[in-house]
């Protein structure tokens, strides 16, 4: 897990999926396989974290990049497209949403 610092200069990313407990884990899958298999080897990748809540009805992702920029061409290939279209089939719905770290404790 990437530590937090109000002096990142980078870009993070924080996505929540919302899915039902019957897809919880297949999600979960997805997303982990998503990371191993590719968006850790792109350009400007730093760390991510999965967390799911105990009613297994939300995942948060939390990641960090060296560029916002690094971020939009991994979303934008071929793969992570294709790789999207699969896990929006398992969840409700996602939205990934770009924030800059004010404070850490």
């Amino acid at each position: 897990m990437p530590e937090i610092s109000a002096s990142f200069q980078g870009q993070t990313i924080i996505i929540t999926f919302e899915m039902t407990p019957a897809t919880a884990h297949d999600l979960m899958e997805k997303l982990q396989a998503a990371y191993d298999e590719f968006i850790r080897h792109q350009q400007g990748f730093i760390g991510a974290g999965l967390h799911m809540n105990d009613a297994m009805t939300r995942v948060c992702n939390y990641s960090k990049w060296q560029r916002r920029e690094d971020y939009q061409a991994m979303l934008r290939s071929p793969e992570m497209r294709e790789r999207n279209r699969l896990i929006n089939t398992l969840c409700k719905g996602f939205e990934p949403v770009m924030y800059e770290v004010i404070a850490a404790f």
